[in-house]
């Protein structure tokens, strides 16, 4: 009688071979993109597990001494830089971005370096001209990046072809992506027929980037299985544990033919993260997915990252469970984190979930994007802006705008026309790829950095981050570089006696408009012209209205008042009272002044620039009239409650 088959039985007869056509160009990756063989993985804790978990903030003396011991285990790769980290060594940790690269090549000498380039936008959150992209590359690899895994927010190929181009060019591994989402415009046929474009233009590999944890189980096995019958080059899976599938989606990609996955060590995985490395090298061991590689050889540097973990623990994400809820708003969990902060920083916390409710309007408004750096940030802002002025679209961002004006690409669906047109008034909106717009821009920031002491790669930091990275070059030729400070550890735990940390927390109560708060001040940053910063968290919160030099606070005790002591300080700005009075309508930082005392502005018309969650937004004048007072600078951090400029 014959053996009823099991389901392994039944999995391994639909994961068999299929006759592939033979590829016309040299193979350049050495890996045989068939299934049923050992499955690779790359670690990415050393960028986006903490990224993800702690707001990218850990130092990059402590993740070397990770990247040491990672580096003869045998992972296909690391993934250590791009993403997030580039901003965020430059605008919080204080460190140069293309020493910490060159300080992981030299620890990992022997183990591939991957890092994560978001297209024509590279690290930022715009398009950058040609120019910029093919010098970003070539840096990039000469410090040591030897995987480009690239994607375009929008997936838009366009947007894709200088960096798989250039990439090449410098004989470095190219990974195109295909960003995972869900919308009456997304299905597999969809995603596998832009897998054939990608392979088309050359690329050695292929990720599917699942960045909110929403490709389930089933369709992950489908989507594995239809690429790997439709392209020859292998299949990588990056897919976050938000939502809770991630352990399962990737198991049954494996099974699918996957060649190449994505974990994170076990400190620094799950919740918004990714699935524990740990656990996928024992769930496959002795099956013909094994990885090779020697579970006994982890505790040690699970330990140390464990320990590491603990110093910044005033960076934790609030969502490290399973949130289910990205199911339904999908919107990833760092994108979350933004949102709440923001909302925290005008007082309307409450209406988190209006904000989550409106996201996805806004998104079929601008036809169906997936949410990933820079479209995230764009729809979530502009969804947070039209909860809380009351009024949707009623102040709409520059992203936006440009958005709807073609500068990002393509969308995936049709935009919402009486939106669009609200948005872009008369100007013209282009079709033509948006980087051939843009004119070379290094010559202009060589030139704006003449005077400075500065290298290629520092002239590459301004042109990405200009206001950041200058900042950033003044305090490095002053020998005044201060990250912002770690909350020192309990007293007698983890960590405590650690040196270095040379705080003296203060706390306080502070009664506003009848709420009381309990402030906490952990430390103090270098005074300038008079002023010095103080980091604070309000509530156990901590509150990024510390990020800029605006005040002095002066406290002599627990019950003391909290005073102002800045000229253009936040306590000296007066209220809104008039018709002709500027304000901004969320938190963030002046970028650029547009106008100036006694110039005469329109209705309507941009007055002034202001950062806010990592976008810029333009403020317009609410009359017609003349500039009577402007109360801030450049620089300024500023709150929806104050007049920024006065017009009568």
């Amino acid at each position: 009688m014959a053996k009823k088959p099991t389901l392994w039985d039944k999995f391994k007869r639909r994961a068999a071979p299929k006759r592939r056509r033979k590829s016309k160009r040299p193979e350049t990756f050495e890996l045989e993109a068939s299934p049923g063989r050992k499955i690779h993985l790359t670690d990415v804790s050393l960028r986006d597990g903490h990224q993800s978990l702690l707001a990218t903030r850990m130092r990059t003396e402590d993740l070397i001494p990770t990247a040491e011991q990672l580096d003869s285990i045998g992972f296909w790769s690391l993934e250590v830089w791009g993403g997030a980290t580039f901003d965020a060594c430059l605008r919080f940790l204080k460190e140069d971005p293309w020493e910490r690269l060159k300080a992981f090549r030299q620890a990992a000498p022997n183990t591939r370096l991957q890092m994560l380039l978001r297209g024509q936008n590279l690290v930022g959150y715009r398009h950058y001209a040609d120019d910029v992209l093919e010098q970003f590359i070539v840096k990039s690899a000469e410090h040591g990046i030897d995987v480009f895994r690239i994607f375009d927010a929008l997936n838009d190929i366009r947007n894709l072809k200088s960096a798989i181009k250039v990439v090449r060019q410098c004989n470095k591994h190219v990974e195109a992506t295909i960003c995972y989402t869900v919308s009456p415009m997304h299905s597999l046929h969809h995603f596998v027929d832009q897998a054939k474009r990608l392979e088309d233009l050359g690329t050695d590999s292929i990720c599917i980037k699942d960045m909110a944890g929403l490709l389930p189980p089933f369709e992950a096995y489908a989507l594995v299985k239809r690429l790997k019958e439709a392209v020859r080059v292998p299949i990588h899976l990056h897919t976050h544990y938000t939502s809770g599938m991630a352990s399962m989606s990737s198991l049954m990609a494996v099974l699918g033919g996957l060649d190449i996955l994505d974990t994170a060590l076990s400190p620094l995985a799950g919740g918004t993260s990714h699935p524990p490395t740990e656990t996928f090298i024992a769930a496959l061991q002795k099956t013909p997915y094994d990885t090779g590689l020697d579970l006994s050889q982890f505790p040690p540097i699970t330990e140390q990252l464990r320990t590491a973990r603990k110093k910044y623990h005033q960076f934790e994400s609030d969502y490290t469970g399973v949130d289910t809820d990205v199911l339904l708003s999908q919107v990833p969990g760092g994108m979350i984190s933004n949102l709440a902060s923001q909302l925290a920083e005008q007082n309307a916390i409450e209406k988190m979930k209006e904000v989550l409710e409106e996201i996805p309007r806004v998104r079929k408004d601008m036809g169906y994007p997936p949410l990933v750096t820079p479209t995230s940030q764009i729809v979530g802002t502009q969804a947070t802006l039209n909860v809380i002025t009351g009024e949707r679209y009623k102040v709409i961002t520059n992203e936006a705008k440009n958005y709807f004006l073609g500068l990002y690409g393509k969308p995936p669906g049709s935009l919402d026309l009486t939106t669009k047109e609200k948005a872009i008034a008369d100007d013209a909106p282009i079709s033509n790829r948006p980087a051939d717009n843009l004119a070379p821009e290094l010559k202009n920031a060589a030139e704006e950095l003449s005077e400075h002491d500065v290298s290629e790669e520092d002239i590459l930091s301004y042109t990405l981050f200009p206001s950041v990275a200058l900042q950033f070059l003044h305090e490095r030729a002053s020998g005044e570089l201060r990250p912002e400070p770690l909350e020192p550890p309990l007293e007698g735990g983890p960590g405590s006696g650690q040196q270095g940390l040379h705080l003296a927390p203060i706390e306080f109560n502070v009664t506003l408009h009848g709420e009381s708060y309990h402030v906490r001040v952990s430390g103090s940053g270098r005074t300038v012209d008079g002023k010095k910063p103080y980091y604070i968290k309000i509530d156990d919160k901590l509150e990024e209205v510390y990020l800029e030099p605006l005040q002095e606070v002066l406290v002599s005790g627990p019950d003391a008042p909290v005073q102002t002591g800045s000229a253009q300080g936040q306590g000296e700005r007066p209220k809104p009272s008039g018709p002709g009075d500027v304000t901004t309508p969320m938190p963030g930082r002046v970028v650029k002044i547009l106008v100036t005392e006694g110039s005469t502005v329109a209705a309507e018309e941009p007055v002034i620039v202001i950062e806010a969650m990592k976008m810029e937004n333009q403020v317009t004048a609410p009359v017609e009239g003349t500039v009577k007072a402007i109360y801030v600078s450049e620089g300024d951090m500023v709150n929806s409650d104050e007049t920024l400029i006065r017009l009568e």
